[in-house]
């Protein structure tokens, strides 16, 4: 995407939203912040300034399809066409299964689900006219493995993935100009654990390894920059957990069964800003969470993955230049 683009983030409020907001701000691009909680929009709007981009801040629940249209339309008469769309936005619940209401469940989709699918239907009306643009859904390696006690999330997960697929094939299928990439995330440090609605005995908290938002964002950029790719994997414990996933179901679910639960928990945090999000934004109080969850001692600046993601057709190429060299070699010797 060429400098001072059109960007839409949803989820721009707190967490990798607004560290993707953030970098696309470092662009000089012109950033769309939507999100249902003022004080942080305001916040990551400042974010943008202070980057050097151009904010547009633009109150919306995502599950509401009419506000997310909308809000793609000021976009474009106010910032001009846009040239990528990030779906992040999501909310869900910290519980076992049969401790979940129907209509909890069905909020959380409707957020981290349904979300995704009105900003895609939003950006195509926008970008199939015109032919060009990117659509990048943020994923997780929870897309391709379910956890216990984040059944909601994961099943919003697995949904995005297989939706992420047909669109894709259709795209290809008319050979349009307009992509769509999916980043698959590992366990990232943001606010989420602070806010999300929990019946957990103990404070939330990301299965470790723990990774920064900014790492997340980086790859977010990077991927709507090259969207060719039908998806990047983001940290080595999302490509370990896919591959046991793939390898060896049946033995991860007992591993899971045995250790998510206390994997999933932390008896020493305590948080004076502990919320819930699940129907009214978390910032209501005026508290701005930022990008960054409580755990950023634990957390890695920077991932040994996320390189190789990013340049797989260098490292492709320079493999087979490295296999034709060798037998080349051998060729020689032969002789």
């Amino acid at each position: 995407m060429r400098e001072s683009g059109v960007v839409v983030v949803t989820g721009a409020s707190a967490g990798i939203g607004r560290a993707v907001a953030r970098e696309y701000g470092r662009r000089g691009c012109r950033v769309a912040l939507l999100a249902r909680g003022r004080r942080g929009l305001d916040g990551a709007a400042e974010d943008v300034r202070l980057a050097g981009g151009t904010p547009l801040a633009v109150p919306v629940d995502v599950a509401r399809s009419e506000e997310v249209f909308a809000a793609a339309q000021r976009v474009e008469d106010e910032l001009g066409p846009i040239d990528v769309w990030v779906n992040d936005a999501f909310t869900s619940v910290f519980a076992p299964f049969h401790e979940i209401g129907p209509e909890e469940f069905r909020r959380v989709t409707e957020v981290t689900y349904l979300g995704f699918v009105h900003g895609t239907m939003a950006a195509l009306r926008h970008m199939r006219p015109r032919d060009r643009g990117a659509i990048v859904q943020v994923g997780s390696a929870l897309a391709y493995r379910g956890i216990p006690l984040q059944s909601a999330y994961c099943g919003a997960k697995h949904a995005i993935q297989g939706f992420h697929e047909s669109l894709r094939c259709e795209l290809l299928h008319e050979r349009s100009g307009v992509r769509t990439t999916m980043v698959q995330l590992p366990a990232v440090n943001t606010p989420q654990f602070s806010w999300v609605r929990s019946r957990l005995r103990d404070h939330p908290q990301p299965v470790p390894p723990i990774f920064q938002p900014e790492v997340a964002a980086r790859a977010i950029v990077h991927a709507g920059d090259h969207p060719r790719r039908r998806e990047y994997w983001v940290g080595a414990s999302t490509v370990k957990t896919l591959l046991a996933n793939a390898v060896a179901p049946g033995l991860l679910d007992r591993y899971l069964a045995s250790n998510g639960y206390a994997a999933q928990q932390n008896a020493s945090v305590h948080d004076p800003h502990r919320a819930d999000n699940l129907w009214a934004p978390a910032d209501s109080d005026g508290y701005d969470y930022g990008a960054h969850g409580v755990f950023d001692a634990r957390s890695r600046p920077r991932s040994a993955q996320l390189w190789p993601s990013q340049h797989h057709a260098a490292l492709a190429a320079g493999v087979l230049a490295a296999c034709g060299a060798l037998g080349a070699r051998r060729l020689l010797r032969s002789r």
